[in-house]
């Protein structure tokens, strides 16, 4: 099968090498243009455009793939390299652009998203942040036949997966990649037989998982240990969660609800510092500090970032202008 592959970050690469690895003919790749990156802000491309030059693959760029819209010049570029490419399928993962209409139906099996969630449950731009934010005790992976919907298309193959006490975005973002590289493989040589079944999503139970922002990081310490305990683990490793002592930013890596323990002090006041971790009282229970940086610093676990910080019990974290922390 000939398929054309459009995505951009590493959740993306690794199923574009899987496909590659499974003995796929990918003639063409779509993927967000390159962007400024790392301290020198240099052009960067993204992680499926180093694979695919890796491997020698024709690799489009466009802003945009609508012929009526900004970059229509982008948009017929796009056109012209995907219909030359004679695509069987296209296969999308986290590719960052809208695709209209005459994109979803140039291939001959039309487009199939990898999502990483169980639809309808967490359609939408950060469906990993927000099963782990929600404190969901399973995901997984939908192969979705796209429509025009935002990621309303039919079920063609899902997968459950648990999510872990401790799992961070990060840490699932890497198990959902391995796990969607292996079912779209799967369900392409489904397809090639055609035997690949459509499945309406259920109407139930939809939710969307909308886009991080900055802003959210800030902890609130007035919600329960639980709630902030998974908002620390969503938010690892972006956009990290934050707090604040005295106008110094802190960031928080890692973090546990203390079981059992009741909050004996106001909310974000400190009720111990120790080598294990900084016990801090919220709204409801004790939440427990273990990986902890400064602004400019490291991350350090509890020991060593009370080496270079004196923090002690009776002060109280505050929480912090987010907003005015990235303007500094």
């Amino acid at each position: 099968m000939r398929i054309i592959f459009a995505g951009t970050p590493e959740f993306a690469r690794v199923a574009l090498e899987r496909l590659l690895a499974a003995g796929f003919s990918v003639p063409l790749v779509l993927t967000q243009p390159d962007r400024p990156a790392g301290r020198g802000m240099k052009l960067q491309a993204s992680p499926v455009k180093q694979l695919a030059l890796e491997h020698h693959i024709a690799v489009a760029q466009p802003r945009s793939l609508r012929l009526d819209g900004k970059y229509p010049q982008d948009a017929a570029a796009a056109r012209d390299a995907i219909l030359a490419a004679q695509a069987d399928a296209m296969v999308v993962a986290a590719y960052g652009l809208i695709l209209p209409q005459w994109v979803l139906d140039a291939p001959r099996l039309g487009c199939l998203n990898i999502h990483a969630s169980l639809l309808p449950r967490w359609r939408g731009a950060a469906p990993i942040h927000r099963a782990i934010e929600a404190g969901d005790a399973q995901t997984g992976v939908t192969i979705m036949q796209m429509d025009a919907g935002l990621d309303t298309g039919d079920m063609l193959l899902l997968e459950r997966l648990p999510i872990r006490d401790d799992d961070t975005t990060g840490a699932l973002h890497d198990r959902l990649a391995t796990l969607g590289g292996r079912l779209i493989v799967e369900a392409l040589e489904i397809a090639a037989c055609g035997a690949l079944q459509a499945q309406k999503q259920p109407a139930e139970g939809v939710t969307y998982a909308h886009k991080i922002e900055k802003a959210e990081a800030a902890l609130d310490w007035n919600a329960p240990a639980a709630t902030l305990s998974q908002r620390v683990r969503a938010f690892n490793p972006f956009p990290g969660a934050a707090t604040a002592l005295g106008g110094d930013a802190i960031k928080v890596w890692a973090a546990h609800v203390d079981p059992g323990a009741t909050a004996t002090g106001a909310p974000g006041e400190v009720l111990a510092a120790h080598a294990e971790g900084i016990r801090v009282a919220t709204g409801d229970g004790v939440l427990v500090l273990t990986e902890l940086q400064r602004a400019g610093g490291k991350r350090l676990g509890a020991a060593d970032f009370l080496r270079g910080f004196a923090l002690q019990a009776g002060q109280r974290l505050e929480m912090v202008n987010v907003a005015k922390e990235e303007a500094h």
